[in-house]
Order: structure tokens, then C-alpha cells, then sequence
């Protein structure tokens, strides 16, 4: 029975977070975005992100974005400062292809820094993508 079950491999979907500016406050800030890879667009995607570590946990917060067309991305939000020194989880589930999807973002404690900023081609912006 279990031989027969299929579980479809999320691939070409990606969590990342940029540091960019804010005109509207003139500050730099982190903020997370869902990055669409695939040929077909996704739907009914929900993300359910928060961060912790061995004595904090921060609130859990829930994001419905609806469809993410192919090659595109979408901001999912603005990590603040203070989270950043955590771990920070983005649990990803989504449709697509008549199947559904889900899968689990992590970025680690630390490795969250203007250091490891990397060129994200989908987007054309300087970020870190999660593992």
C-alpha cells in the first residue's frame, strides 16, 4: 500500500532573503520573498514562517499569496533586525500540476549576513537563499 503513494518532490522553488532598501523609512532591511523557478506558474500557496532557537520562539505568522506565476517571485515579508539571530523556518505549501506541494526553508542561525549575500538571477538583487 505505501508503494503506491506518490509524494511529488517540491523542486525550482526557493525562499530568499534580500537586504535592500526602504525608501519610505530610509533604512536597509531584510526581507523575505517565495521565488517561483518552474515553467508553470504555482497556486494556493501558503507560507508559515518563525524563527527560534533553544529558549525563544517568535509569534508564528501565516501568508496565503494566491498564485506565483512562472519565473517570478512574490514578497513574502520583512524579517526584523532582532529575528535574524535566530533560526528562521518558511514552511512552503502550494499546488501545482494538480498535485500538492510543500516543503521547508531553514536558514540557520548566523548565516544571515551582508557577507553571504549572493546574486539571485530571478529576482536581479543581492540575497541569501535557504537550504
Amino acid at each position: 500500500m505505501k508503494k503506491d503513494i506518490e509524494i511529488p518532490i517540491a523542486k525550482d522553488v526557493y525562499v530568499a532573503l534580500v537586504d535592500e532598501w526602504n525608501k519610505e523609512f530610509l533604512a536597509k532591511e531584510w526581507n523575505a520573498y517565495l521565488l517561483n523557478d518552474r515553467e508553470t506558474a504555482i497556486e494556493m500557496v501558503i507560507i508559515v514562517s518563525k524563527g527560534f532557537d533553544t529558549e525563544r520562539n517568535t509569534s508564528t505568522m501565516r501568508h496565503a499569496i494566491g498564485e506565483v506565476g512562472a519565473k517570478s517571485f512574490e514578497k513574502i515579508e520583512m524579517v526584523q533586525e532582532d529575528v535574524l539571530e535566530l533560526n528562521n523556518e518558511f514552511f512552503v505549501t502550494y499546488y501545482a500540476d494538480n498535485k500538492l506541494y510543500e516543503k521547508r526553508f531553514m536558514f540557520e542561525s548566523g548565516s544571515i549576513s551582508s557577507t553571504n549575500l549572493k546574486l539571485i538571477s530571478l529576482i536581479e538583487k543581492d540575497g541569501i537563499l535557504a537550504t
